[in-house]
Formats: structure tokens, sequence, C-alpha cells
């Protein structure tokens, strides 16, 4: 026992430390990340010194850009999954050996998940009332406290499957799947739960017409399944040109088939949603009106949306279209995807719900300076941390950092084996 508590506290400190190594490229972009989270921490302090007051939320608009991005980001973590599925249900070979960067994507942005809901709290200090036996979780009735169990349980998840997996790999063993395929299968279900339960924190107030439709959830699924895999394609080529990690076409290929699929269901179910909304005609309609067309001279959101529309057409158009198996074509409907998909399920999903008020009144909102600086530094952050995630795996994955070279000099940036054999799961 001792024993192996010492082997895995060096595989640690091998880990921490290949982490601080690399070419000019990879300091600089290390670098702007870390500058640009420490203005966020310097705004985020103002804000914890002032209070809510500082961003641009309000009695009327209580939820802005933090939950909006926080929506968005529960999706980037569930669409790991759609590389597991293939991988561990298929046995698809072409995504095998990747899928351990899907599931560290989803780390990452687990971790940016709950910064943006700590953020959002006006008396974070307070959190402790939700500790069980010290305070109170109101498990089951609040759908809050089912928000905290998915989402700190699919962070656990993903981090012991990454941990066993990469762990394995250093020391040179097989990996016995009776220690990680049975937490692969509880992540595929944890997944679709995590942004289903997101979804179902919207529907279940009953005083916001706008978020009550049952179509939320598949509409949640959908879009997390376009801009997850999306953000993990141009990901992966970044990953093959920077580390010259074996990650073929074809694998590319399988997840633009994803994309595809997910965007195509995805504008169906918005096609659905407006017509409800307008078709109707009722009362209730007042909120789609403000997002689309604007109300009483009150338009902040109607350019915000028909963009994002825009955006996702113009994807869809390309994905559907034999062009997008080039890949510079693939990536432009990538990126496409990813703005339209936030602007759609961010700020045109969150702060519509809120306006008008229950009485009638249209207070719009637009995020702060400070509101901003603070996304940006939690962007960063997650980031950061996603990249120190690849810069320990690749070298372990390409068998460079290993138990067998243990005492000799930790691999550096230039040392880099060409198209080395990825590593297998199995």
């Amino acid at each position: 026992m001792i024993t192996a508590a010492r082997n895995y506290l060096v595989f640690l400190r091998r880990c921490a430390r290949i982490a601080f190594v690399g070419d000019w490229r990879y300091y600089t972009w290390m670098g702007v990340l870390t500058v640009v989270a420490l203005f966020g921490l310097n705004a985020y302090a103002k804000q914890f010194a002032h209070g809510l007051i500082v961003t641009g939320m309000s009695d009327e608009v209580s939820w802005g850009v933090y939950i909006a991005n926080f929506t968005f980001l529960v999706g980037v973590a569930a669409a790991a999954v759609m590389m597991v599925i293939p991988v561990y249900i298929y046995d698809n070979e072409e995504l095998h050996d990747l899928v351990i960067f899907g599931e560290l994507l989803a780390v990452a942005a687990i971790i940016m998940c709950l910064m943006f809901v700590t953020v959002d709290l006006g008396r974070p200090d307070r959190f402790w009332h939700l500790i069980p036996g010290i305070g109170q979780f109101n498990f089951p009735a609040s759908m809050l406290s089912w928000d905290v169990i998915v989402l700190n349980g699919y962070l656990l998840l993903n981090v012991h499957i990454c941990g066993y997996l990469l762990y394995s790999r250093y020391r040179g063993v097989k990996p016995g799947k009776w220690f990680y395929i049975p937490f692969v299968f509880v992540a595929i279900f944890w997944a679709v739960s995590i942004h289903t339960v997101t979804a179902f924190l919207y529907v279940g107030l009953g005083g916001r017409p706008f978020w009550n439709s049952s179509i939320v959830g598949p509409r949640f699924l959908a879009s997390a399944f376009t801009a997850g895999p999306a953000l993990i394609i141009l990901a992966l080529q970044v990953i093959r040109r920077v580390t010259h990690y074996h990650i073929t076409d074809k694998a590319l290929l399988t997840l633009r088939a994803i994309v595809q699929v997910s965007m195509l269901i995805n504008v169906f179910l918005l096609v659905n949603e407006v017509f409800k909304e307008f078709y109707s005609g009722n009362l209730h309609v007042i909120s789609s009106r403000y997002l689309f067309l604007g109300l009483h001279g009150h338009h902040a959101l109607v350019p915000w949306i028909w963009s994002a529309i825009t955006l996702n057409l113009i994807a869809m158009v390309i994905l559907v279209l034999p062009l997008s198996r080039s890949l510079k074509y693939l990536n432009v409907a990538c990126v496409l995807s990813i703005v339209g998909i936030w602007i759609e399920k961010g700020m045109g999903l969150v702060i519509p719900g809120f306006i008008p008020t229950p009485l009638g009144a249209v207070v719009e909102y637009t995020p702060s300076l400070n509101e901003t600086l603070v996304c940006f530094g939690i962007w960063a952050f997650g980031l950061l941390c996603y990249t120190i995630f690849l810069r320990m795996s690749v070298p372990i994955l390409q068998g460079r950092l290993a138990k067998a070279n243990e005492g000799i000099s930790e691999p550096g940036p230039d040392d880099v084996v060409e198209d080395a054999p990825a590593a297998s799961h199995s």
C-alpha cells in the first residue's frame, strides 16, 4: 500500500512538472490565459466586495450572462458522451483512442460550470447552507439540489475514468475493465441527466411561461450534441497540429456525422418551438415576441437571436453538403454552430424568460464590463485547465512519459514521436 501510494505521488509529481514545460507557443498561450484569468479574478473581487450591483442584473432580470454560460457549458460537458457511445457501445476504433480528450474537456467544462454558478451567487459564503447535516439540502424537492448532485457526480465520474486510464497507461499495464467500464456506462446516462436536469430548472418555473415547454429538454440535448462535438473537432485538430499525436481525418469525419444529425434535429426543434409560440397567438407569446420582434420599442435581443438563427442555418447547410468533408469547411461549420448555439441557448433562452416581468414591465438586461471580465476570466481558467490536462495526457498516451523511464529527464517540447501510435483503453 505504501509503495502504491508512493508510485502514485511520483506519477502526479511528474505530471505536474511536465505541465510547465513547453515551447514558446505554449508559454505564450498559457501566459495570455493566465493574464485574462487574473483580470477576471480582479473583477470578481470587486463584485464580491460590492455585490451584484456591479453586474447588469436586477430584481427583474436576476439571471444573466453567468447562467447563460453555465447553460451552454453543461451541454459541452454532456457532449463527451457522443464520443463515449460510439467507442464503448459500437466499438468504433477511430474514436477509441481519442475519447479521453472528450472526457477531459468534460472535466474542464464542469469546472467552469461550477465557477459560473459560484460567481452568480450574491453571497457565496452562505453556500454551507446546502451541506447536508449542517444546512438544509432540500433533496429531492428542489431541482437545484438535483443539479448539485448531477454536476459534481459527473465531474467525479470523468475524473476517475480519465485518471485511471492515464495511470494505467503510465504504468504500462492493461486497465481492469471492472474498474472503469461500469463507470463509463453510468457516465453515459449521467451525461444525459446533467443537461436534462438543467432544462428542468427552467421548465419547472411555472411563473415564466417562456420556459414552460416540454420540448426544452430535447432542445437542450440536441444543441449540446451539436456544439460539444463541434468544439471537440476543433480541439482535436489543434492537438494534432501542436503535438503530432496521431488523429485521423476519419475520426474527425465520424464526429462530423454526429454534429450533422444533431444540428438538423436542433433546427427542427427550434422551428417547432417558434410555431408553437406564434401560431397560438395567446398572451404567453409576449416573451417570444420581445425576443424575435421586439416589444414596445425594446429590441436589445432581436439582433442576437436572428444572428444565432442565421449562423445555425448556414452551419446546417454546410454540414449537409458534401463540401463539409473538407476540414476547412467543416471547421467553419463548427465555429458557426458553437457561436450560434451559445447565443441561442444563452442570451436567447435565459434573458427573455424574465421579460416582461409578471407585472408587465419591460426591463432590459445588458452585461456590465465587470460581469464580462468575470466571464472571460472563467473561460480563460477553463481553457488553462484543459491545456494542462492535454499537456499531461498526450506524453503519457504517446509513451514518452511512463514509469519505465522514471528517473530520466522529463520529455521536453521537442521530444515528439512523429505519428506515435495512440494508446488503447481496452
